[in-house]
């Protein structure tokens, strides 16, 4: 596939199935599924949907973890011209039952449970009605569009069906009549709807079509390190579009295997990385510090590894000497991920010290005052906004002017510059910019230099408030195993790296299991924020710069 060949699902996949066939295509425990295998299960799958009269743009919910269920059903629904709500299978009954309102999700395909997950329990408690139901065809008001929910394996619950009672309706559809609903499914149909984590608001949906996922999961391949041959291990989940496109999608894109878990646990990790002779892995920082870590990592044989961002992990010779000076990348689910971002195993300049590449292929780019809205030069500070091939067509229920400004771009929420080399240096989100005394500090900016110190494994920095410089800049590290760091210390040494107005103003040490965390994986800023705001007023004000 060139990267001007627009392409939807259907042909897609033919094409992975002609040429890949019995290769493996994802691996989960001793559930392996091939390139053959996704097609034929699909086939059915979908056979069974149009027979229950799913067709283009019915919205259909999956709340499954990673795995072959999710890629099948994913490919089923997409392959006939159907909208995939991808579902967060953290989700509590709000969350799930808002989610799937908003979406006018129309039939949910489902696991009953996962991990400790209940979560038909947690429909019924989201719109308690569905107890009352008696027949398997829903008419509710509390989730006016949906008609079916179907469960992989059995279920006791009269209101749902047996996921496999839908592909048992397969030999309803004649092999002719898919074919004839493939073949009008085009690159510019919606394929999914993927949302947003709404950590301080409501999930925002992002429409993206079938061209916008294969050609940016291209585009993105021609600056990764990814073959055929390769065997890429990566935690994040399909439901955001981190582990959905940079991983499943990317890794079908060139015809590689995708190596999945039930659940990260680092020694069984290991296990598996190990039996499973992966050659790339993926995910965030923590994971790669907690597989080094475990007992059993000095006996593992990892030889196989040759690539990927879970650093600990890779030979001595490929790991990078210092983090800054590899290239990250920016992206957010409205850009279907990255936006910007260069090969991430090369070494760079000095000068490009902490850089976020330049633009993938297909994207632009402005920066913007984010007062006024005017266009910025070349390395002046404001909004990042973007526009091209990967930006989706839309929020759900969002009117366009309302999304995109007059000339198509969307404005991130994001803040930086670019050179005139057109490489990005990302500050903050503007939301998370802490403004102190008239000045403005990027946390990231103060955590970087904090995280250079030795002793300092990790550092976290927001802003509280202040009755008179309206914030205060207040941080907390969490050190490295036997170091003697203190606040004092780490504040002694940041005051001939920073500016003062940006070395912090209360210091605490913490340890990593206090640092509280979103169900992602990532660093909860917002509760950090009102804990330390909490401890402040409580008389804890941690290691204090007076002044």
């Amino acid at each position: 596939m060139t990267a001007h060949e627009p392409c939807a699902l259907p042909r897609f996949l033919r094409k992975r199935a002609k040429d890949r066939g019995e290769q493996p295509f994802i691996v989960l425990g001793d559930h392996c599924l091939s390139y053959a295998d996704l097609e034929a299960g699909s086939r059915r799958l979908a056979k069974g949907l149009l027979a229950h009269g799913a067709g283009k743009g019915t919205r259909v919910g999956l709340l499954m973890p990673n795995g072959p269920d999710w890629v099948t059903a994913w490919a089923a629904v997409t392959r006939i011209g159907a909208l995939l709500v991808p579902l967060n299978t953290f989700y509590q009954s709000r969350e799930l039952g808002w989610v799937l309102a908003h979406a006018d999700v129309d039939a949910l395909l489902c696991v009953d449970r996962y991990l400790r997950n209940d979560y038909l329990e947690r429909l019924e408690q989201f719109a308690p009605t569905l107890a009352e139901v008696t027949g398997s065809t829903l008419r509710i008001e509390a989730l006016p569009y949906l008609r079916s929910v179907h469960v992989i394996g059995t279920t006791q619950r009269p209101w749902t069906t047996p996921l496999s009672d839908l592909e048992a309706r397969a030999d309803e559809i004649p092999e002719a009549l898919l074919e004839a609903v493939e073949a009008q499914v085009t690159p510019a149909d919606a394929m999914l709807v993927i949302y947003s984590s709404g950590s301080t608001a409501d999930p925002k949906g992002a429409i993206h079509t079938h061209g916008t996922v294969l050609r940016h999961a291209h585009n993105l391949n021609q600056l990764r390190d990814l073959l055929p041959a390769d065997r890429l291990y990566s935690p994040m989940p399909f439901f955001w579009v981190g582990g959905f496109l940079f991983s499943l999608v990317s890794v079908m894109e060139v015809g590689a295997c995708l190596l999945c878990e039930e659940i990260f646990e680092p020694g069984a990790t290991l296990q598996m990385l190990e039996r499973e002779r992966a050659t790339i892995v993926t995910g965030w920082p923590h994971y790669s510090k907690a597989l080094a870590d475990h007992p059993s990592f000095g006996e593992r044989d990892l030889s196989s590894v040759r690539a990927g961002n879970l650093y600990d992990l890779l030979p001595e010779a490929l790991r990078p000497a210092d983090l800054e000076l590899r290239s990250n990348s920016l992206g957010m689910t409205e850009t279907c991920g990255p936006h910007t971002m260069d090969a991430m195993d090369q070494t760079l300049p000095e000068t490009l010290r902490g850089s976020f590449g330049h633009a993938v292929p297909g994207m632009e780019h402005k920066i913007v005052d984010p007062e006024t809205g005017a266009t910025l030069d070349a390395g002046e500070f404001g909004e990042i906004c973007v526009r091209g091939q990967s930006l989706m067509q839309g929020l759900y229920k969002q009117e366009r002017q309302d999304v995109f400004d007059r000339d198509g771009f969307y404005h991130t929420g994001d803040a930086g510059h670019f050179t005139a080399d057109g490489v990005l240096f990302f500050k903050a989100r503007l939301g998370d910019l802490i403004k102190t005394g008239g000045a403005n500090v990027a946390p990231r900016e103060v955590e970087v230099a904090m995280e250079s110190l030795p002793g300092v494994r990790s550092a976290f920095v927001v802003g509280v408030p202040h009755p008179d410089r309206g914030e205060n800049v207040a941080a907390v590290f969490v050190p490295q195993e036997d170091s003697e760091a203190t606040a004092a210390s780490i504040r002694t040494a940041l005051r001939t790296e920073l500016s003062a107005y940006k070395v912090p103003r209360h210091l605490w040490r913490f340890r990593s299991e206090d640092v509280p965390m979103t169900d992602s994986g990532k660093v909860d800023k917002k509760r950090l924020g009102a804990e330390l705001a909490a401890r402040i007023r409580a008389g804890d004000a941690g290691e204090t710069q007076h002044g």
